[in-house]
């Protein structure tokens, strides 16, 4: 997926999460953020979009020293999927004003632009299935969309430590965990080595792994993120159980 393609993504799943919460409780629990209510959770997707927004408005070239911005919060919490719609509108409009191959600052792999719309979206995407099993409603999750956020999930993990720190536990002796799409293309290797861990090319799929997750591509991003067992029936698991705990148990995002 590219960049507008990302863009375009954003505005659908803010959309579908604001119709998801746009007549529910939201003082509802949300199970898969332990804590919340579906209150917090808008509030946490609007604040991003609008946090996220800022970021690129500004063009940082380092890391920001605050996160301070003014997120209009409305005074009532009914107004908050309103509020959430016109946090995605403003974002979408700073998308179109954005040379998104721009450098910038980012906390992960990609410096440029991109990266903060691409992290929007699956910050979203994941949040909007959030809600919906909130109100006991099953997320579909497009395959093209899950195959990138599991590339993108994967690819930024290494560098998340800042605000993931069982992340930096991920370390073994040079060994590999490969995640595998059932229903179509999407494979990923991962080498967990004694200074930290990568995922790594294996363009033919030759090279055996230490342990091995298949699944179809919308539950195996939601497996990365911790919104599945991994002992459910939709994974297959191989190889190394224990590396795989280890693996599940410090990679929390």
């Amino acid at each position: 997926m590219n960049p507008a393609q990302h863009g375009a993504a954003v505005a659908t799943e803010a959309a579908g999460f604001v119709a998801t919460v746009k007549a529910a409780d939201l003082s509802t629990p949300v199970p898969t953020c332990p804590g919340w209510t579906l209150e917090d959770l808008t509030r946490h997707v609007g604040s991003v979009h609008r946090w996220f927004t800022e970021l690129l408005r500004r063009r940082i070239q380092q890391p920001p020293t605050s996160r301070e911005v003014d997120l209009h919060l409305p005074e009532d919490r009914d107004g908050l999927p309103d509020w959430l719609a016109a946090s995605a509108a403003e974002a979408a409009g700073m998308f179109a004003a954005t040379d998104l191959d721009a450098p910038m600052w980012a906390w992960g792999v990609d410096q440029h632009a991109r990266f903060w719309v691409r992290r929007m979206l699956f910050e979203t995407l994941v949040h909007r299935v959030d809600a919906e099993l909130a109100l006991g409603i099953a997320p579909h999750v497009d395959r093209a969309l899950a195959v990138d956020g599991i590339d993108e999930f994967l690819t930024n993990l290494p560098f998340a430590s800042p605000f993931a720190p069982l992340t930096a536990q991920l370390r073994a002796a040079d060994r590999t965990i490969r995640f595998s799409c059932t229903d179509g293309d999407g494979d990923w290797l991962v080498e967990l080595r004694p200074d930290g861990f990568a995922l790594i090319a294996d363009e033919s799929g030759a090279r055996t792994a230490d342990a091995t997750v298949r699944g179809a591509a919308a539950d195996l991003l939601l497996l990365l993120y911790g919104r599945l067992d991994r002992q459910s029936d939709a994974f297959r698991l191989l190889g190394d159980q224990d590396l795989l705990t280890h693996w599940f148990t410090h990679s929390a995002f």
